[in-house]
């Protein structure tokens, strides 16, 4: 189930902090690497081949990555998006070691007999909410796969569900997901609309309150993003500092799609 290999070239970055949107500007993207403790590796890329590797690696494809006389096997950690522009504007790094397990989030999606689309529960007039996108697993880079499988097929009537237990799992691929935890379940449509309706009830009448709280809770975790570029034991750089306050982190349309 694993891609072919995925590989970025990246140029030495001597642009930090504000100075960044400059490189944005000139259709590149800035990106560090962080690898095992050691100094981060400031770098940067063509914002089409950044996109393109995002796309296709996701969180959980290893990346071949060439920076100068340098090379890593490393994993995305995160992408940042432009909540307005919606354009890839920051990626981090995490160098791993080849020969070791790594955790990463790996996508589920169903499978279906051939010749069908949906479930059978989908084609009776129910409807199948999904309550998983990923689990957490734990392989060796080169093990990792794209995505994780279950048989929709299973789900006819409501109330059937599949969960992290019901996954095709490959060899050498280690889930750390609760295997009871629900990944689908089959509702009647009349059910979901009026517990649509009741949620719609309570938000009216919770509205003030939650002004309330979001006006004295702003800019909490605003340094969240800063720290957590910095927490593979290493000291925080200017890259930390200075690039975070633009993130939102995003998630790849290829590997999400179910």
């Amino acid at each position: 189930m694993a891609q072919d290999s995925i590989s970025l070239t990246l140029e030495a970055r001597k642009v930090t902090g504000k100075a960044v949107k400059h490189l944005r500007r000139d259709g590149h993207v800035p990106a560090v690497i962080h690898d095992h403790g050691k100094p981060s590796v400031v770098v940067q890329g063509k914002a089409l081949d950044m996109l393109k590797t995002w796309q296709q690696a996701g969180k959980h494809h290893p990346v071949e990555l060439t920076a100068g006389d340098q090379k890593f096997t490393a994993l995305i950690k995160t992408a940042s998006f432009d909540p307005k522009k919606h354009v890839l504007t920051h990626v981090v790094f995490n160098a791993v070691d080849k020969n070791q397990k790594v955790e990463a989030e790996i996508p589920v999606r169903p499978h279906y007999d051939e010749g069908n689309e949906s479930s059978p529960a989908e084609r009776g007039g129910f409807i199948v909410l999904s309550q998983l996108e990923t689990i957490q697993v734990k392989a060796i880079p080169d093990k990792l796969p794209d995505f994780l499988e279950y048989d929709a097929e299973k789900l006819v009537e409501v109330g059937d569900h599949v969960t992290v237990a019901d996954l095709t799992i490959p060899e050498g691929v280690e889930v750390e997901t609760e295997s009871e935890h629900s990944i689908a379940t089959v509702y009647e449509p009349s059910a979901i609309a009026a517990a649509n309706e009741a949620a719609a009830g309570e938000a009216e009448e919770e509205a003030p309150a939650e002004e309330d709280e979001e006006g004295e809770g702003e800019g909490e975790g605003e340094g969240e993003a800063a720290e957590s570029e910095t927490k593979e034991g290493e000291q925080p750089t200017k890259e930390a500092e200075g690039e975070s306050g633009d993130k939102q982190e995003s998630k790849p349309a290829e590997a999400k799609s179910e």
